[in-house]
């Protein structure tokens, strides 16, 4: 890994919204897991593939040259393309993945039962109504 999650403190503040991963110009790129090609396409120059998995959960993988479609589906470790050779936002060349849940942001590395683990209370409301 050569650059791991780093969310900003707010969602329209600067920041690091997935992890970057050390990569050669046409390495294979697998999907994280089962789900359905929602993109295959090109964004700002770079290819893009994102997947949506069941559960609302969606990976996204750059810069890849797809050899999928959007509507393919696809299972956990499928070939989805190879990395291409385009310098990004790291210094050499990385495969940068994402996940998001809705418009959230997570760290993908949660996947594998690593990464970082942020907790939010969970309010009663008795609670909610004291406190106010």
């Amino acid at each position: 890994m050569l650059r791991r999650f780093d969310p900003p403190p707010q969602r329209w503040l600067s920041g690091h919204r997935g992890v970057d991963l050390d990569a050669q110009p046409g390495s294979k790129v697998r999907a994280a897991g089962p789900g359905v090609v929602r993109l295959a396409d090109r964004v700002a120059g770079r290819g893009v593939v994102v997947i949506v998995h069941p559960g609302g959960l969606r990976t996204t993988y750059l810069p890849v040259r797809a050899s999928v479609r959007p509507g393919d589906t696809v299972v956990a470790g499928e070939a989805i393309g190879v990395v291409e050779d385009t310098v990004g936002h790291c210094a050499g060349l990385c495969l940068h993945w994402g996940l998001l849940r809705g418009s959230l942001y997570l760290d993908p590395l949660l996947l594998f039962g690593y990464g970082q683990v942020r907790l939010l209370p969970i309010w009663s409301h008795a609670t909610r109504s004291s406190a106010e």
